[in-house]
């Protein structure tokens, strides 16, 4: 059976200040964003499971799974 060739790898060499720029722009997310996040997260399961315990009003269901949205939301810029 013949064998395919194989693809030359493509080396571009990057300018160390290209390097320096995708480095600084990557820098890791504050403290209070990971807080915030986790808390939205954790408010929202709590208001969920308390609209079913107690009996609550649904607006309480809609606001902890705004919550819940808002912190799964904020992870897609975590770093």
């Amino acid at each position: 059976m013949p064998e395919s060739k194989r693809r030359k790898p493509k080396n571009r060499p990057q300018s160390q200040q290209a390097v320096a720029d995708a480095a600084k722009a990557k820098e890791p997310s504050p403290t209070w964003y990971v807080a915030v996040m986790a808390g939205l997260m954790v408010v929202g399961v709590v208001l969920v499971l308390l609209r079913f315990i107690l009996q609550l009003d649904q607006m309480v269901l809609i606001a902890g799974l705004a919550a819940i949205s808002g912190g799964f939301l904020m992870t897609t810029n975590y770093r």
